[in-house]
């Protein structure tokens, strides 16, 4: 496994090797993902082992336009094809009915794939290079905290990986966000774009009422650091437990904690939501017996960073 900083010549290596049967990891403009050619399920079996990933969770698929598109979904219904046209390239993922063509390891079985159109420069150059969808779920161990820089994957992942792509840190740092569309629209992961951003354009988006895992991010524990987590008010933790704890805080202070990460100093979402994987990232890596993660306000990419507050405190 090697670390390429990402240009014309190393796109073109990464292609080779996944043209071969290899994974390699590369950057999105969410956060970096760990991609096989999804026709070759070979490949994609070979993601799933490196990231020791259940099979019964589905991968998202990445395609560079509509030609590509067509490759693995049915016709977008009348809702999907607004939110494709309003946010993709970008963001978005959306679980439509998939094509026979995409092999049931990629879906887990199931008659959907999930599908985005990233717009990170170097994920479309490396779709173009190979043209053909490209099936990437994050590039780290399953469950862990997502990679948002060529490090954390090598840290994460190590030599499992064929290839890394380095093109520095993600410019979102938060996952896409997913909708599926049929019946009705419906929320299966806030993510980078606002909820409210989408309702926009869809209508209320309801929310998911049990079920199979109909695309990533669903399990109730998810996004994890190796290190204990809590969601609790840091003003009413005693003075005695901070001191081997540290602290995750969208913009206020609290003495007394061994580490301190604050995410906006202005208190702005956007900011914070750019640099909240890269924070847990660093708490985690200073050995603590826990870390106290203050509550976001649950509005804009506030609910996405609760979501995977939530889920990472679940698995502690």
């Amino acid at each position: 496994m090697s670390i390429l900083a990402a240009n014309r010549a190393s796109i073109a290596r990464a292609a080779r090797i996944l043209c071969g049967g290899g994974i390699v990891a590369f950057p999105t403009e969410t956060v970096y993902g760990l991609g096989a050619l999804a026709f070759e399920p070979l490949a994609v079996a070979r993601v799933f082992e490196a990231k020791k990933r259940p099979s019964f969770d589905p991968l998202i698929v990445h395609v560079l336009d509509r030609s590509m598109l067509s490759q693995v979904a049915n016709e977008l219904s009348g809702v999907a094809e607004r939110l494709a046209r309003h946010f993709w390239p970008g963001p978005l993922t959306l679980v439509l009915a998939k094509s026979e063509s995409v092999p049931d390891l990629v879906t887990s079985g199931l008659q959907s794939v999930a599908v985005r159109m990233p717009s990170h420069p170097v994920a479309r150059a490396l779709l173009e290079q190979v043209n053909a969808p490209i099936a990437a779920p994050s590039a780290n161990p399953f469950g862990s905290l997502s990679p948002t820089r060529a490090e954390h994957v090598a840290k994460g992942l190590g030599s499992n990986v064929d290839l890394i792509l380095d093109a520095g840190s993600s410019e979102h740092g938060l996952e896409s966000t997913i909708v599926t569309c049929d019946p009705v629209p419906t929320l299966l992961r806030p993510g980078a774009i606002p909820v409210e951003s989408i309702e926009a354009i869809a209508g209320s988006l309801a929310r998911p009422a049990g079920g199979p895992v109909a695309a990533p991010g669903q399990l109730p524990y998810h996004y994890a650091p190796g290190t204990p987590l809590r969601v609790i008010d840091p003003s009413a933790v005693p003075s005695s437990q901070r001191a081997r704890a540290g602290l995750l805080t969208l913009r206020d202070e609290f003495v007394g904690y061994a580490a301190l990460r604050v995410l906006s100093r202005r208190g702005d979402l956007r900011e914070a939501a750019a640099a909240f994987f890269e924070a847990l990232h660093a708490l985690d890596a200073l050995g603590l017996e826990r870390i106290d993660a203050a509550p976001l306000p649950e509005i804009g990419l506030g609910l996405a960073m609760m979501d995977r507050l939530a889920r990472a405190a679940a698995r502690a």
